[in-house]
């Protein structure tokens, strides 16, 4: 992804994006369900590497299909590229786990930028502690053969009932995750720097005692005048 964008979103909250996609049309762009595993202080931002899991049948998913080399859990850890973020479809269900801490670590090693899945991790407390952003519904021990097939990588998923295209690109910070459509990234994170740069001087003024009506939104066009002014002190 454009690095330029990729820097601009890593300074940019989830609510700001949702704000300019629902702009643009796009109402369903959040991942649901989904929180933060020890908030890193950092937004996790890459591309999306997918993972989709089916409901389990018995007869294909016993413990012996981890020795398969060719398992698509394993090889989704194996092959998601350095920068991306691998989202997993698990069915909005935690009953069993998306992977564990072992995965995990793996995934950070060879330079993952993140994870995310709409359901849980088993080890949550111990991938809590990786310098991977990592985000889930809840903590989930059984293996995830137990409910789930790991069956297809890098195709269009749905993660907590957002729709996921391999390349978009995803935002989480210290609230959840949304996608945004590759085509218009570049767009989107330039809008959501003007937009939140505005929001800032909106908290210093209210901070300050300032009412909400016409200062947000700027109705009253003498805050457009004082955010100008406010911007170049602050070398925003």
């Amino acid at each position: 992804m454009n690095p330029d964008t990729r820097e601009k979103l890593m300074g940019v909250s989830v609510a700001t994006l949702a704000t300019a996609l629902y702009k643009r049309g796009l109402r369903s762009q959040v991942i649901q369900g989904v929180n933060p595993l020890g908030w890193k202080g950092r937004n996790m931002v890459g591309p999306a590497f997918t993972l989709r899991y089916m409901p389990a049948r018995e007869d294909r998913n016993q413990l012996v299909e981890f020795r398969n080399p060719e398992h698509p859990q394993r090889v989704a850890i194996e092959t998601c590229p350095e920068g991306h973020v691998l989202v997993m479809d698990s069915r909005k269900s935690a009953t069993a786990a998306s992977a564990g801490d072992i995965l995990i670590t793996r995934l950070m090693k060879r330079g993952g930028a993140g994870v995310v899945t709409d359901g849980g991790f088993r080890d949550a407390a111990i991938i809590a502690e990786l310098d991977i952003p990592a985000y889930h519904t809840r903590p989930s021990s059984p293996t995830n053969l137990t409910t789930n097939e790991a069956i297809a990588l890098n195709e269009p998923i749905g993660c907590g009932d957002a729709p996921v295209f391999p390349g978009d690109i995803i935002v989480g910070d210290a609230d959840c995750v949304i996608v945004i459509p590759a085509e218009i990234a570049d767009e989107v994170a330039a809008e959501a720097v003007e937009m939140t740069a505005y929001e800032d001087f909106v908290v210093d003024q209210v901070k300050a005692g300032a009412s909400i009506i016409g200062l947000y939104p700027a109705t009253d066009e003498s805050n457009l005048q004082r955010f100008a002014e406010w911007r170049q002190a602050k070398g925003r």
